[in-house]
């Protein structure tokens, strides 16, 4: 598979290749190469062996991705996937595999990573088990009035602005995905282009194509979660018989199911077992105070994680190409907007969503009522765009397809922003990325004015009414209002009426965070303080002591304790990232950096990218990430930091002539191959002068290459000097590769044939060679030169009828004439060429110092 890398000036990778196949090769050599241990980190989690490697708060995790069959299902997934798309996944895992110096892939790695990624991913199933809880406690009713999933809300931003409201005309597509802000990133900025395409976008580490968020310059696209619901829990009767088989109860009575254990190691730890159970409604998860608990999913009904969409969404030129691509998207469900330079647009729900019964969507169902099996899958609602769109998991175009959604609040805003006047351009739109007002501040400010306070409460109290109510990291007034807001979360859960909450579940301690009490009061503060559950009298109660307790504490800024603490996958001895401070935002703003309201005000959700698509040009699209685009120590692993912290971004850039070449891989049929130990495996294959044009000419022009002749002419002109040399029967150009790279360009002549023969007694047997090495770039590499030389030799005297090797170097170039001495040449003559002065060098066979040259 050939390929280059190419670089920006924030080391942001520009793949280019000649085919989709290729291409998606490139992809995984260069997550390997830029990230291997973080692709390391993602096949373990999908493998359910992180414990082996990160100890033993992984046991839980490695326990779920084992009893739901990640990797099973995964390779069942890539068994059914059609030719194309088999063999496109294929060529990425051949990629990492040769890039990465860690453990290998398997085809189906990137299937695997996809769907552990997303077990309990937006509105997981985990959710269901603390409905179940709430609705036995407290009754049906209240179950609504903690309206949020968790353990973290998402925050999620995007929206679509058309061409009625740009400077340009034509639309603009932003937002920002709130994940796991995480070092590496969980996104990374790619350029993918070949003979098809020309993608820019943000990738997924560990798979293929650009999935959420591209744009392909005649079309663009970007995705919020869709808050579906897609998983249900089914609470199964199972009885264990004497030959140590199990049976499930079902529908149609007992049924035999599938069984066996699995052991896996923990790092200074002892080592698990666990024992799979798969039903045929899907694995069993968890063994709860009801029984065991069997999980299905999408995946359990089709083999199918919607992997032939991605390149389908490489290859779309349109709107409607994109729309068609979408349609076989599974999970997760997401909301989508498109635009392409047309003026069409796009909003729609994306994904696998079962039809059943409503009861599936909130609670663990009997496995054995067949009122609960799945009914084939719900139509997927689209809209209409009227000059702007919204998506931010909230209700709006998904709500026929979940059950809890985000509020309505920061889609609001972002609207209310965008209402506000035309002539939107890209680089208006961090504006919008980083507002901090927090619509829901009312909640705790709003019955301020009615409370009885001390004098040093009161004082606080006027502050916060006359506050802006934004969340700036400069603020004290927002570092006050948290204080109270916590403090009075924290009352709140110490109320009799929610006691019941925090007893014991039964359930297997992995899920307790989807348990926790202040945050799901926190995150739904606004139903809860309407619930009737908690009467007037108590919730003025408990914000008057907040608000006094808080006027105790020290004055702070927001961004004092407000702190980033990312998610840090590093290598082994790797110094963990600390704390970083100096953040904006909560929940509910558009900028959402989110902690666990009464527990911390530290976060580690929040915007994992920001990006903006200009339909008009590709070169005014900006994109910014939390930390940097490599994932290994270097100066651009951290180097977006600073301006992701002001709310900037940085430009794309889509012009080749201002990348720097990074380096080149080229897979083709080689005239000559041999390892050198130490050295690595040197290829030497035939110039292709199109296909290699980009690469010869960045060598042939450099100051260095002056004596070639070729510095001053234009692409043009050396490319026609390549097609020439390709016709001829007496002159041969090369691409000399080590180990896949090219590291030097290689020209052989009969000098019978070459002006060179017209200043010289030319003999029989002589072969003429031109050498140039590719630029170190800085790096030195002793004995590199001489090593090559070694191995051309051995090339050229692998042909009996060759009996000497005539070179002429620069004759101005000491350098070069002592390493011909070294290496066994002896020098001829200085000779004119033009208004070339060289000097001719001999080395016959007997006398080369290469290995393996047969001296007679």
């Amino acid at each position: 598979m050939s390929f280059s890398c190419h670089r920006d000036a924030w080391g942001i990778p520009h793949l280019r290749a000649s085919d989709i196949f290729a291409l998606a090769f490139a992809q995984g050599h260069n997550a390997a190469k830029d990230r291997a241990w973080q692709l390391e980190h993602l096949r373990r989690r999908a493998t359910g062996t992180a414990s082996e490697l990160l100890g033993a708060e992984w046991i839980g995790w490695d326990r779920l991705t084992r009893q739901v069959r990640v990797v099973a299902k995964a390779g069942e997934v890539f068994d059914a996937l059609d030719e194309d798309t088999r063999a496109w996944v294929a060529a990425y895992v051949d990629g990492v595999n040769a890039g990465s110096p860690v453990t290998p892939w398997e085809p189906w790695t990137p299937l695997a990573v996809w769907y552990a990624e997303h077990l309990t991913f937006g509105s997981g199933f985990p959710a269901k088990l603390w409905r179940q809880l709430v609705r036995e406690t407290l009754g049906e009713d209240a179950v609504a009035q903690f309206a949020m999933d968790g353990p973290q809300p998402v925050g999620s931003n995007g929206w679509l602005v058309s061409g009625e409201l740009t400077d340009s005309g034509q639309a603009i597509v932003a937002g920002d995905p709130h994940r796991f802000i995480q070092l590496p990133g969980s996104y990374q900025q790619i350029r993918l282009a070949c003979d098809e395409f020309d993608v820019v976008g943000l990738a997924v580490p560990g798979v293929p194509g650009i999935a959420h968020f591209g744009h392909a310059g005649d079309v663009a696209w970007g995705i919020t979660n869709a808050m579906a619901d897609t998983q249900d829990l089914y609470r199964e009767q199972l009885r264990r018989n004497l030959d140590g088989s199990i049976e499930a109860f079902g529908p149609g009575g007992w049924e035999p199911v599938a069984t066996w254990t699995e052991h896996f190691d923990v790092a200074e730890g002892e080592a698990q077992v666990v024992e799979i159970i798969e039903t045929a409604r899907g694995p069993v998860v968890a063994d709860g105070p009801d029984g065991a608990l069997s999980l299905r999913g999408p995946v359990d009904a089709v083999p199918d994680l919607g992997f032939s969409a991605l390149p389908k969404l490489l290859r779309a030129r349109t709107v409607a190409e994109v729309d068609a691509a979408l349609d076989d998207w599974v999970l997760p469900v997401n909301v989508v907007m498109a635009a392409d330079i047309n003026g069409r647009l796009l909003h729609r729900a994306a994904g696998r969503v079962p039809e059943r019964d409503p009861e599936n969507t909130k609670y663990p169902v009997f496995a054995w009522d067949d009122r609960y099996t799945w009914n084939g899958w719900k139509p997927l609602p689209r809209r209409a765009v009227d000059r702007i769109a919204t998506m931010a998991n909230d209700r709006g175009v998904a709500a026929p397809l979940g059950v809890e959604f985000c509020s309505t609040d920061r889609a609001d805003r972002i609207r209310t922003l965008l209402e506000e006047r035309t002539g939107w351009a890209a680089e208006d739109m961090a504006f919008l990325h980083t507002d901090t007002r927090l619509p829901t501040a009312g909640l705790v400010l709003d019955p301020l004015p009615a409370l009885e306070l001390g004098p040093e409460a009161a004082a606080l109290r006027k502050r916060l009414l006359d506050w802006d109510r934004r969340m700036d990291a400069g603020s004290t007034e927002a570092a006050a209002f948290a204080a109270v807001r916590s403090a009075f979360i924290r009352g709140l859960a110490a109320l009799p009426v929610f006691a019941p909450l925090t007893a014991p579940t039964g359930h297997p301690a992995f899920f307790a965070p989807w348990f926790a009490l202040k945050p799901r009061i926190g995150f739904a503060l606004r139903h809860v303080l309407a619930s009737g559950l908690v009467t007037d009298a108590e919730r003025d109660a408990a914000l008057a002591a907040a608000i006094e307790e808080a006027a105790q504490g020290e004055t702070r800024t927001w961004g004092e304790v407000h702190r980033l603490t990312a998610w840090h996958d590093p290598a082994p001895g790797g110094e963990p990232v600390g704390p970083l401070d100096g953040m904006s935002g909560d929940a509910d703003c558009v900028l959402s950096t989110s902690g666990a309201p009464g527990a911390s005000e530290d976060f580690l959700r929040g915007p994992a990218a920001r990006w903006v698509w200009d339909l008009a040009d590709r070169e005014r699209s900006r994109w910014i990430v939390p930390f940097g685009a490599a994932g290994e120590p270097g100066p651009h692993q951290r180097d977006q930091f600073p301006l992701w912290k002001r709310g900037e971004l940085v430009p794309v850039v889509t012009d080749w002539q201002e990348l720097q070449e990074e380096y080149r891989m080229i897979d083709r049929p080689a005239v000559f191959e041999h390892e050198v130990d130490g050295f690595g495996r040197v290829a030497i294959v035939p110039v292709r002068p199109v296909e290699d044009l980009d690469l010869i000419y960045g060598w042939v022009t450099e100051k260095r290459a002056r004596f070639w002749g070729m510095t001053e002419h234009a692409k043009e002109y050396v490319l026609e000097i390549y097609e020439y040399l390709d016709s001829l029967e007496t002159h041969h150009a090369f691409l000399v590769l080590r180990d896949g790279e090219p590291i030097a360009l290689f020209q052989t002549y009969e000098p019978a044939a070459d002006p060179v023969g017209e200043c010289y007694e030319v003999e029989p047997g002589d072969i003429g060679a031109h050498l140039l090495v590719a630029s170190s770039r800085g790096q030195v590499r002793p004995g590199f030169t001489g090593e090559l030389m070694g191995v051309l030799a051995l090339y050229l005297f692998a042909d009996p009828a060759h009996r000497r090797i005539v070179v002429e170097p620069d004759a101005r170039n000491a350098q070069a004439a002592a390493r011909m001495r070294r290496t066994g040449f002896t020098l001829g003559p200085e000779i004119q060429l033009g208004e070339k002065r060289a000097q001719l060098a001999f080395i016959r066979r007997e006398d080369a110092p290469c290995r393996g040259v047969e001296k007679k």
